[in-house]
């Protein structure tokens, strides 16, 4: 059957290995030792009167002064109570030891020495090792550290003389405003909290020492201190199981020994809305012991705090409930005669006085109390429990626990700007001149120091800020109090420099909190907990990627910082290549783009995109976020392909339309009937190239071309309508449904290619070349509106024909052959499959109702389909990078990279004129500037900008002012071609705003 871990049981076994497992609700002793136990535990009981079988129950709380008055404090209450325990607070190891050996030797039945050590000895005694606190232990990956220190702290524990500790802290704090636990909790993540609860109580009993986890059912989520009051949890059960709950249930699972119940109020769980959990015996019994299976030791916490103090019978209620052991003050006296009142009135049963003193000495064999209590040798006692190895210990601990922040761009390592120095300040009380030196001798570069304190006037700090703003590279160091640094929070946050910031904090995360809005412009944060020698060396080694840093923050700050982030720093890793504020913009304005397009994300608005920023040529943000589709989980890179849809009018047909027009082989007053005789005697005769280029034509916006190759007597009602039934399953939009088991004509589609079908629009599938001809004639026969703005496809299917008629060439080969090949792009292209797999390309979408079957590597614009996939209006797929490189080439006026491909004056009259009915341009759209809300641009964009947009979720954006390029590329339509969120969010606009507002 499976027991409970102890290290005692271990040794019982020869560290038989295999028991050391989950309990059930068998007698967690081993068969082989059972006899033994029984009789050593039955010898003591029979001796016991039922005062000292009450004593048995009682943990007397003790100050660690061993002067003689407390010496024969400590013999009276072992020999007239034979209390069960003894919690000492205060004072140093070699007192402690004292004391412990005196109640040793007058007890007539061992004693069990408890400690209330959520961080070691350190919690309550002088000159131990200090070991980091919970929340920063909570930063580190490694869970086998934990269960390493735990197994220390075990060790010191038994040298002096300690059976229980009264640790670890299983709160999971997600009440950032918890007055009481915060840095006492490894984190507000329940599976991990759990995770660090195991290892470290598996480190302790594996050690000899029994671990109590504590507050059941949960104190994390609190806002009262149980000391002053009674802290209430309003959660419903299904929120305590996930979350309060949930590390207990993983210590249970584990086979750990020891629950302390904390002073909570919880309606869910104890609904008369009075009774404190720790005297509940709905929670202790009813939930702790009979459903979720505890069968170790449970103590309530100090029956002296506020929150149980005034509670009537107070002991006598939390032995009912179901608690093997109380914690009193100094009160001893009082409660062991409560208790046996409440046994003579029948209130309590001797039985369960009798098996819980029998449970409390089965404890105490286990133990090892069985056995001759030798004295504890006091002299060297400080020594031995600091060892070079425990001190050790606690220097890997608060290196691990060191976290990086942001790390935006790569600001770190830190790397000076040519020779210039780099600004350190140091901010608040607490000491960081081992960091200053530190910093000192590891920059290559001077350092300049600089401080700022309370006492600074308005002047001063106002001077310190214009002194700040001349330096490149600014770190500031924060220390002291966590509560101390609200001093500075306006300062800090006001501080507008051109130069990055990375701060370092030498406080816990508490110490974060209050400077949110100044951390909200970092660049990055490293987080060191603790303001200790090794730690101030080590955080300005991370600064510098001397050494590495792997913590993961265990509590977010705010909404800034989420609690699980975490940035890596190697040794010897290299920096950004980048840093926005060497060009001009702030890192920490641009860096909100993952936010806005993280939200998209979470909201489905798209499963991938890329997002590319070039400022003066250099790219100052270039990040994949995603994954393919929702079904393909590979990650999104930076060579995926996306169709991009319109993007294709201004990346393919305007760029061929400009070249022919700087050749001198088309006017922009040239009718497009000179070059298509289709349209000679047609009402289009007469539309020039401008027209075409402005969408001024009197063209309709498109023409569902797809419909002269479907047979009409295949379709069963409408092609198209607003519900579905058996002829109509397709969705293409939120209350449209096409007919999904239509027929194309006969002889216009085939499975495979021949000289007949060379339109090639999906996998097995091809179209009567002949269909390309159908599509120009639907088109010349159309109906004009006059010469008004209406944005046209169609427009842009001519200006590709008149393309291919001036340059003897198809579109697809044209524009490789003068701009994509001698540009070195690989990844531009109609038709992608002739060159690369799918799984190179982003999925555009699932289903199409024409093709009936997923796109990916074939355009999804139905025209573009039918014309083969090579079109004016649409066909062309690329990567963000390659399309950026077409944009500044237009931006630097037709050059790239030493090598011209259009004529500066053609890029100024193309990128600059403008409709004068419109926002349009010459083939590029424009912001809206007298109609903001309906504008494809952001608020900020001026009338210089121009680009376009794409159905399936583009755009390119170019600022010749700010000489930025911003592209956003998407597969919005994947899975479902209805999807809107993209630009109900506006999430194409928010980024260029964010890329505005780091101008500023």
């Amino acid at each position: 059957m499976k027991r409970t871990i102890l290290l005692m049981l271990v040794v019982l076994l020869g560290g038989n290995a295999s028991l050391l497992c989950a309990q059930t609700e068998t007698s967690f002793l081993p068969s082989a030792a059972d006899a033994r136990c029984k009789q050593w535990v039955d010898s003591v009981y029979s001796g016991l009167n039922l005062q000292e079988k009450v004593g048995q129950l009682i943990v007397t709380t003790f100050p660690a002064k061993a002067d003689k008055k407390k010496k024969k404090q400590i013999r009276d209450l072992v020999r007239k109570y034979k209390i069960g325990g003894l919690l000492f607070a205060e004072g140093t190891p070699e007192e402690q030891a004292i004391l412990t050996n005196v109640a040793q030797k007058n007890s007539k039945v061992p004693v069990l020495i408890t400690f209330d050590g959520e961080w070691g000895l350190s919690m309550r005694l002088k000159g131990t090792p200090y070991f980091p606190k919970n929340a920063a232990l909570g930063c580190i990956e490694d869970n086998s550290l934990i269960y390493e220190y735990g197994r220390e702290v075990a060790r010191e524990f038994r040298e002096l003389g300690v059976h229980v500790n009264f640790a670890p802290d299983a709160d999971v704090n997600t009440n950032p405003l918890n007055p009481v636990i915060h840095v006492r909790s490894f984190g507000e993540d329940a599976k991990k909290v759990a995770e660090k609860v195991v290892a470290y109580s598996r480190g302790l009993e594996s050690g000899g020492v029994l671990s109590v986890s504590k507050h059941f059912p949960g104190h994390g989520d609190t806002d009262v201190d149980s000391h002053k009051g009674l802290p209430v949890l309003y959660y419903n059960r299904e929120r305590l199981d996930s979350v309060e709950l949930y590390p207990f249930k993983e210590m249970i699972h584990a086979g750990l020994g020891g629950v302390m119940v904390g002073h909570l109020q919880v309606p869910a769980l104890e609904p008369d809305n009075i009774t404190p959990s720790s005297l509940s015996k709905k929670i202790v019994t009813g939930l702790l012991k009979d459903e979720m299976g505890f069968r170790g030791l449970v103590f309530t916490d100090a029956l002296d705090m506020k929150g149980v103090s005034s509670v009537p019978r107070l002991t006598t209620k939390a032995l009912l409930a179901g608690n093997d052991m109380v914690l009193v003050q100094y009160n001893t006296e009082n409660a062991v005669e409560e208790v046996l009142e409440a046994v003579k009135e029948g209130l309590l049963p001797e039985s369960e006085v009798e098996a819980k003193c029998r449970k409390i000495l089965t404890y105490k064999y286990l133990l090892g109390l069985r056995q001759p209590r030798p004295q504890l040798q006091v002299s060297g006692m400080s020594y031995r429990i600091n060892t070079d190895e425990a001190q050790a210990l606690v220097t890997k601990l608060r290196q691990s626990a060191v976290t990086v922040l942001g790390n935006h761009f790569g600001i770190l390592p830190l790397t000076p700007v040519g020779d210039a120095p780099i600004a350190v300040l140091s901010v608040g009380e607490g000491k960081d001149s081992i960091f200053i030196n530190e910093m000192k001798k590891l920059s290559p570069v001077p350092m300049d120091h600089f401080r700022l304190t309370k006492e600074m006037t308005a002047d001063a700090r106002g001077e310190l800020a214009r002194k700040l703003a001349d330096y490149r590279r600014i770190v500031v160091s924060v220390s002291g109090s966590d509560a101390g640094v609200v001093a500075f929070d306006d300062f800090l946050a006001n501080l507008s420099l051109p130069a990055p910031i990375v701060y370092a904090f030498f406080t816990s995360y508490r110490g974060m909190q209050p400077l949110e809005p100044a951390l909200s412009k970092a660049s990055a944060v490293v987080l060191g907990h603790s303001s200790e020698t090794d730690i101030q060396q080590y955080v300005a080694g991370v600064i510098f990627a001397k050494v590495p840093a792997q913590g993961k923050l265990s509590m977010s700050i705010g909404k800034l910082y989420r609690a699980g982030e975490g940035s890596v720093i190697v040794p010897g890793m290299k920096p950004g290549n980048i840093i926005p504020e060497d060009l001009g913009m702030k890192s920490y304005e641009l860096h909100r783009i993952d936010e806005i397009v993280k939200a998209g994300l979470a909201a489905k608005a798209y499963p991938g995109c890329q997002v590319l920023v070039l400022k003066d040529g250099q790219p100052v943000y270039d990040k994949c976020f995603g994954t393919h589709s929702d079904k393909d989980t590979t990650a999104v890179r930076p060579t995926d392909m996306f169709d991009l849809a319109s993007l294709t009018k201004t990346t393919a047909t305007l760029l061929a339309v400009m070249k022919l027009y700087d050749e001198g082989k088309l006017r922009l007053t040239d009718k497009a009937s000179q070059y298509l005789p289709f349209l000679r005697n047609t009402n289009k005769k007469n539309i020039t190239i401008r027209d075409l280029l402005l969408h001024e034509s009197g063209l309709p916006p498109y023409i569902r071309f797809y419909l002269e190759a479907i047979d009409p007597n295949s379709v069963q009602g409408p092609y198209a309508q607003s519900w579905v039934d058996k002829w109509h399953r397709t969705q293409v939009s939120e209350h449209s449904y096409y007919c999904s088991d239509f027929k194309f004509k006969k002889g216009l589609v085939s499975a495979k290619e021949s000289s007949v079908y060379t339109l090639h629009v999906a996998d097995d599938m091809w179209l009567n070349k002949s269909f390309k001809n159908t599509i120009l004639q639907k088109i010349a026969r159309c109906d004009v509106d006059g010469k008004r703005y209406v944005y046209s496809d169609l427009g842009f299917i001519l200006l590709q024909q008149v393309v291919e008629a001036v340059a003897k060439l198809p579109m697809d080969l044209y524009v490789a052959k003068e701009f994509y090949a001698p540009m070195g792009l690989q990844r531009t292209m109609y038709l992608p499959l002739l060159r690369y797999s799918k799984q190179e390309i982003m999925p555009t979408a699932a289903n199409d109702f024409l093709r009936r079957q997923d796109l990916c590597g074939y355009v999804h614009d139905e025209a573009a389909a039918c014309m083969g996939g090579i079109s004016g209006n649409a066909g062309l797929f690329s990567t963000a990078t390659e399309v950026a490189k077409v944009y500044q080439m237009l931006l630097n006026g037709g050059e790239l990279n030493g090598k011209r491909y259009l004529s500066e004056a053609t890029c100024q009259l193309f990128t600059t004129e403008t409709s004068a009915i419109s926002r349009r341009g010459l083939g590029f759209d424009k912001p809206y500037l007298s109609d903001l809300r309906n504008s494809p641009c952001a608020p900020s964009a001026t009338a210089a900008v121009y680009g376009h947009t794409g159905f399936t979720g583009t755009c390119t954006w170019v600022d010749p002012e700010n000489r930025t390029v911003y592209v956003f590329l998407s597969n919005r339509l994947c899975p479902n071609v209805w999807n809107t969120k993209l630009g109900e969010m506006n999430i194409r606009t928010n980024i260029q705003e964010a890329i505005y507002k780091s101008l500023k």
